[in-house]
């Protein structure tokens, strides 16, 4: 794919979001605390975000909560990913120097993504004509209407070429995982959802949210159970076909219910898991990396590292010596 937002890389990405007045504070937060979080996993600034708004002023929420800004939305030939977030009060926003502030932007951005009522914004200003984009569930007939160029579509979010839209609060903390997922493994991002105990829902509008019992994301209660099995064992990994039987499927069965649920195979979720339980190790403990490797199923400590090195793109040492500088206390002035 040639959308860089979408691409493996261990470079921080930056990212602008306009913010229009009576956005959803949540949907603000589906943006930015996704990325927050993978940031705070990570130990480092992976990515970095900057809130735009019309006039440069803080920027009024439909909570009655003002949102400060960076900035004024200007028209630059900046490259850095562009978010519009809207909510219920488009409309006002959409002036036509927004509107062409927005088209002159879409000239050098490398995305432009709509966020939820977003979307209507860059229909308005012909930034998703012939492309596909999503809309929330209650707009989506009064959208196609009214954008008969556009392909509406009922996914959760949309990536087509350049832009990037979404249909709702939830969607885009799906969006935001696949960012994550997309540049920097499964690994990580799973840690993230499971930091907001959260459940990724399958990508498509007519399929609805379960109860998360750990931020997984399963629809299928043998997904879940098989997971849970995964957890009871990271020091001695279970086979899969010893998995499939305590499930009470075949392993081929297995693999598809996963490959159904959260789009990854049961040995992708399962090394993921380990390797998150061996980082968080390696950061929060003094343990030798060959203690770790073998509290969390690996073999060897060289096993154990090849993997850590190609799930976090370091070695268990350096990401203890780089968290380890960062909080070591400055020297006392003499």
């Amino acid at each position: 794919m040639e959308v860089t937002l979408l691409q493996r890389s261990t470079e921080r990405l930056d990212i602008d979001l306009l913010v229009l007045p009576d956005t959803n504070l949540i949907l603000i937060a589906s943006v930015i605390e996704p990325l927050r979080g993978a940031n705070r996993i990570a130990g480092s600034e992976l990515y970095r975000w900057r809130l735009l708004t019309p006039d440069g002023a803080p920027v009024p929420t439909t909570s009655h909560i003002a949102i400060p800004a960076h900035g004024a939305f200007r028209t630059t030939t900046e490259d850095v990913p562009l978010f519009v977030l809207a909510s219920y009060s488009w409309r006002q926003s959409a002036t036509p120097a927004i509107k062409m502030q927005l088209s002159q932007a879409a000239r050098h951005r490398s995305i432009v993504a709509g966020i939820e009522s977003g979307t209507w914004l860059l229909a308005e200003a012909s930034l998703l004509d012939g492309l596909s984009a999503t809309v929330h569930w209650e707009d989506y007939e009064d959208f196609a209407l009214a954008y008969p160029e556009v392909r509406a579509v009922k996914d959760r979010f949309v990536v087509d070429g350049k832009r990037l839209t979404t249909s709702g609060s939830l969607p885009t903390v799906d969006l935001m995982l696949e960012v994550i997922r997309q540049r920097q493994g499964y690994s990580l991002a799973l840690e993230v959802s499971r930091l907001f105990r959260y459940e990724q829902p399958s990508f498509h509008a007519d399929e609805t949210l379960s109860a998360a019992s750990a931020g997984l994301p399963a629809h299928d209660p043998r997904v879940t159970q098989a997971v849970h099995l995964m957890e009871e064992h990271i020091e001695q990994p279970l086979i899969l076909a010893r998995l499939a039987r305590r499930v009470g499927v075949s392993a081929r069965h297995l693999q598809d219910l996963f490959q159904q649920s959260i789009g990854a195979p049961p040995h992708v979720h399962y090394l993921a898991l380990r390797l998150n339980t061996a980082r968080r190790k390696v950061i929060e403990t003094t343990a030798s990396f060959a203690d770790i490797a073998a509290a969390t199923g690996f073999n060897s400590a060289s096993a154990f590292a090849r993997s850590y090195r190609a799930s976090f793109s370091e070695s268990p040492s350096e990401t203890r010596r780089r968290l380890r500088r960062r909080i070591m206390p400055l020297p006392a002035p003499p």
